[in-house]
């Protein structure tokens, strides 16, 4: 239901059941490195680019959610994901090997509240009974293209943000025993 201009309350309240989360080699060496479900040494992931080793980072926090609910990728109907990158190049593949039905989010951080938004709204709508959300981003694949493009040739200072080596996934069901986290509300930002 639709709660003044820009959001919504879901009366079925839909539930946040499991999630996964895959990480890069300077998120291994941070403080939340026991957060994450999966960790990698190197930037490459044993792939030949980088946003290859991207499309990994997804898919691995995607199976770790599955896998922590309990889930076969068969039993999601929708999967809404993005990234920041040109045509959301490494979730689109990761998709494509998830085979899943796909909605794609093209934002950097945004995706995650927005996927986990418009995943919730399906779910409370009863478009679907599950659906996994997700959202990523590699720090040497998205540097290059924005913050820092390798053609500008600059240096990064001290003081500037870091792009995350990471993705994260949530399973979002029609849980009728309400077991996890309850969605109850969503609020849509104007600007």
């Amino acid at each position: 239901m639709l709660i003044g201009k820009q959001s919504w309350q879901f009366t079925n309240q839909p539930v946040i059941e499991s999630w996964g989360t895959s990480g890069g080699p300077f998120e291994a060496e941070g403080k939340l490195a026991a957060d994450f479900d999966v960790l990698h040494d190197d930037l490459w992931m044993g792939e030949d680019s980088y946003e290859k080793a991207h499309r990994v980072l997804l898919e691995e926090a995607i199976k770790s959610a599955l896998q922590k609910g309990n889930f076969n990728k068969e039993d999601m109907q929708f999967m809404l994901a993005g990234d920041l990158i040109n045509q959301i190049t490494p979730t689109s593949f990761a998709a494509r090997a998830m085979e899943i039905p796909y909605f794609g989010l093209f934002g950097a951080c945004s995706t995650s509240m927005e996927g986990l938004a418009l995943a919730s709204f399906i779910v409370n709508y009863q478009g679907a009974k599950k659906a996994v959300t997700g959202a990523s981003s590699h720090n040497s694949a998205a540097e290059k293209q924005f913050r820092y493009p390798t053609e500008y040739g600059g240096q990064k200072p001290p003081t500037a943000q870091w792009t995350v080596t990471g993705a994260g996934a949530a399973v979002v069901t029609d849980n009728s025993v309400k077991q996890g986290k309850i969605v109850t509300t969503s609020a849509l930002s104007e600007k």
